[in-house]
Order: C-alpha cells, then sequence, then structure tokens
C-alpha cells in the first residue's frame, strides 16, 4: 500500500522563533513542503509555544491542501484547536508541556476511559484519530477498544537500534503491525525516522499508511536543500 509523507514543520519555527519576526516563514514552508510532495503537513503546538504557535496552527488551516495533522497532548487548548480547525487528523500523544519531545506512547489499559470520551468527542467533529503507542502488544489491544482509527507506532526505539542489528529493531514493530491490522487499525509512524532508517521501516511493516518525519528531514533539508530532501523520502518509501 502507499505509505504517505507527512512532513512535520516544527522545526522550521524552532528556527524562526529563535530570532524572532517571520523568517523563516511557517506557512510558506508548509505550501512549499506540499509543492514539492509532501503528502501532509504535520504540527505539534506546544502550550509554551516554543515551536508552532496557536496562530500558526490557525494559520495553516487556511492553506494545507493535502492533510493537516495536529498531534498534541489531549487538554482543553489542544480540543479547541481540534473542534474549531477541524484536521484530516488528531493525534493524540501522553507527553506533559514540560517534554522536550514525544518519547513514550500512551498506557492505554490505564487511561481507556479518558482516551475513549476524548476520541469520541474529536470524531464527533469529523476528525480522523490517532493514538502514539509504543509496540507493547496490550496497549495496542486496549488503543482498539477505544475507537481510536488509527495508532501512530512510537519510532525512536528502532532508531536507536537499527545501526546495531536492524533486525531485532525491527521484529517488534511487525508484531506490533500485524495486531494493529487485525484489530482493524490504521498504521502511523513517527519519531527519529530518517533516511537511513526509513526504507527498512517500510519494507517490513505491513498496512503503513503514514510516516511523520520532521526532525531528520529538516536537519538533511539544511545540505541538500527542502525540495530535494522531500523527494529522497518520497523514493525511500516506494
Amino acid at each position: 500500500m502507499e505509505t504517505k509523507l507527512s512532513v512535520n514543520i516544527n522545526k522550521i519555527a524552532t528556527i524562526r522563533n529563535a530570532r524572532g519576526g517571520n523568517t523563516p516563514n511557517v506557512v510558506q514552508a508548509a505550501i512549499d513542503c506540499e509543492r514539492f510532495g509532501a503528502q501532509g503537513i504535520t504540527v505539534h503546538p506546544r502550550p509554551d509555544e516554543r515551536h508552532i504557535t496557536t496562530k500558526d496552527a490557525y494559520d495553516l488551516s487556511s492553506v494545507v491542501t493535502t492533510e493537516y495533522n495536529i498531534e498534541g497532548y489531549p487538554d482543553s487548548r489542544f480540543m479547541k484547536l481540534i473542534a474549531e480547525l477541524k484536521p484530516a487528523q488528531a493525534t493524540l500523544v501522553p507527553d506533559p508541556p514540560h517534554v522536550l519531545t514525544s518519547n513514550a506512547g500512551w498506557d492505554t489499559q490505564k487511561h481507556q476511559e479518558e482516551l475513549t470520551a476524548i476520541i469520541k468527542e474529536i470524531k464527533s467533529h469529523g476528525v480522523r484519530t490517532s493514538i502514539f503507542v509504543d509496540t507493547n502488544l496490550m496497549n495496542i489491544e486496549y488503543a482498539a477498544k477505544t475507537g481510536v482509527d488509527r495508532i501512530e507506532l512510537y519510532t525512536g526505539p528502532y532508531a536507536e537500534h537499527y545501526p546495531i542489528n536492524k533486525e531485532d529493531a525491527i521484529a517488534p514493530y511487525v508484531a506490533a503491525a500485524t495486531l494493529a491490522h487485525e484489530l482493524g487499525l490504521g498504521i502511523n509512524a513517527g519519531h527519529d525516522l530518517s533516511l537511513e532508517n526509513l526504507a527498512y521501516f517500510k519494507l517490513h511493516i505491513p498496512y503503513l499508511a503514514e510516516v511523520s518525519i520532521g526532525h531528520a528531514l529538516i536537519s538533511n533539508a539544511i545540505y541538500l536543500g527542502l525540495e530535494n530532501t522531500i523527494q529522497l523520502y518520497l523514493k525511500e518509501l516506494l
């Protein structure tokens, strides 16, 4: 199946915020990413606005023409954004505001009741839902019980172990993806996927619908250019 590339543009906003002003322009970056072949745009508007701001989230909503994916911790601020902007997808991550980056999946058994209510509310707005999870099969089983549409596999451990033993690194993800598909869940993936490890992941993970990539892609673009980099990532997904 085709796997879509959603470009996370948080790092574009990080560079802009370091200097102030509007360079680089986040909205223009999203437009250009789509023009260069990206099939989605992902943002994570954190409460401290250290990269994507609330204003960015609203501004992007009017220009993204592919799939707009807003990810974040489902507090009242996040839920208001989803209700008003109605992006293509809302991805729920468990990290509180002080965490530097999303580095763990949900304990879906522990949080099943609250996730079920949150997902029901988001889906009432016509928005596809996704839960950020690790490869613990229990978490995938309970994710399915919440009524969510997809899971997003946290690929940090895969990226970390890939240079050491890629067969061992991919094995739990194959098992997780297989179970998720059997339970009727769509499968996304993200975190530290790169030009070095993406093709192998795509090759071995069945039913992979979407990957969300930001840090590595924007880092590559510094050397290779944004258009060329997006094309290289798309080739890895063929």
